[in-house]
């Protein structure tokens, strides 16, 4: 036994501290670290101070349900992790897989059936993890350990758009539509299967089928050295369930605070290492975006345009996203269109692109932890963006 933990499955061994005391980070190391946070605000520091508002706007525009159901649901899968159950996973797939594509594929699959029962949120919470504890079994080079969250992150865009429960954009234009399940399903089947061979033909240009998965050295040790936790896990898997259930019942405050007590009194050290940062970032992103999409101008502009025209809708809907996430673009073009399933096609092709293009993109970066993640996942979704939207332009929407 060595004196210097071993790192954590769940943490990129380029982010493992060195033995002893952790050096104290200057404000400079926190704000290039927190680089997203620290625009988001600026971002709502100057909106507010160029558009002033009465205190009511900003506590809607800050979305408290959104932020209490994130904080419930990042304590649950913290308290999963640290059960380490999510390591025996990762040894059980991993005995059963003998390629990179094949693994690919596997977390792929997982990943989109997932986000259409669960919501792409809760997916990514569940499967970065156990990703992240692959990646340190099979002892993958970074590189491809990143890939392999950005196969989810897509993965999960993919599959969402497919439910109406998927993600909140979908939530919402199918509340506005007032169709049935069954209905918004055939809506959104050409074009959630556009996406889906997309993804299997980025899989297979991104993995060789050559390459192939092994265990060797120190990775052995998670099957043998990682304590599980039994009881933490069936709490932690019960949480889970009860927050999926709360918020689709609309009681996400209620979820909230039923992981706070819980987890003060069952585990502590979950409620310690929630990104306490990344609901920061969640919280200046949703006030400074929102009031961006509600500005006097922006408002103007928009009344401007024909929004009769798909293709136009398309790609507002898609361009939008990209500068003010998708969740925000549906609730601002849902003010201008009621051509629900163009609108809502474009929305979901914009959650590809910039990371800001979805919060579900900022939830699997920064589960990853690394900050090459942030490059690679632009150099893969810009052309896969632009590829999937004119592909599902074409196929999906049509003129």
């Amino acid at each position: 036994m060595t004196t210097r933990p071993a790192p954590s499955p769940t943490t990129p061994s380029s982010r493992v501290p060195s033995a002893g005391a952790p050096a104290r980070l200057s404000w400079r190391d926190h704000a290039k670290r927190e680089w997203l946070l620290c625009i988001a605000v600026v971002l709502a520091l100057v909106l507010g101070m160029a558009d002033p508002q009465p205190g009511g706007r900003y506590l809607e525009w800050l979305d408290g349900p959104t932020l209490a159901g994130l904080f419930a649901l990042l304590v649950a899968t913290q308290a999963v992790r640290r059960s380490g159950y999510v390591q025996a996973a990762a040894w059980q797939l991993t005995d059963r897989m003998t390629s990179l594509r094949g693994l690919a594929m596997a977390l792929a699959a997982g990943a989109a059936v997932s986000s259409m029962l669960l919501t792409n949120d809760v997916s990514l919470f569940l499967l970065v993890p156990l990703t992240l504890a692959i990646a340190q079994t099979l002892n993958l080079p970074d590189a491809v350990r990143r890939q392999m969250v950005i196969v989810l992150a897509f993965a999960v865009n993919a599959g969402s758009m497919l439910s109406p429960i998927g993600n909140p954009q979908n939530l919402l234009v199918w509340q506005l539509s007032g169709v049935d399940a069954w209905h918004f399903v055939l809506w959104m089947l050409p074009a959630c299967a556009v996406n889906m061979v997309a993804l299997a033909l980025f899989i297979v240009l991104t993995f060789p089928a050559s390459a192939t998965a092994s265990r060797t050295g120190p990775a052995r040790a998670i099957r043998t050295d990682t304590p599980r936790k039994p009881a933490l896990a069936l709490t932690a898997a019960a949480m889970l369930i009860a927050t999926i259930a709360l918020l689709q019942a609309g009681h996400a405050y209620v979820a909230g605070l039923v992981a706070a007590l819980l987890f003060l009194i069952v585990d502590r050290t979950s409620l310690r290492q929630v990104d306490w940062a990344l609901l920061a970032t969640f919280a200046a992103l949703f006030i400074g975006l929102g009031h961006l999409a509600d500005w006097g101008p922006v408002q103007a502009l928009a009344r401007q345009v024909d929004w009769s025209h798909r293709l136009t809708l398309f790609a507002s809907g898609a361009g939008l996203s990209q500068v003010i996430s998708n969740v925000p673009a549906t609730v601002f073009l849902s003010q201008f269109t009621k051509e629900w399933q163009t609108l809502l096609i474009a929305v979901n092709v914009g959650g590809y692109g910039l990371a800001i293009g979805s919060m579900a993109n900022l939830i699997a970066l920064r589960l990853e932890g690394s900050k090459r993640i942030w490059w690679d996942f632009h150099v893969y979704s810009v052309p896969f963006f632009v590829v999937v939207a004119a592909a599902t332009y074409v196929i999906a929407v049509g003129v």
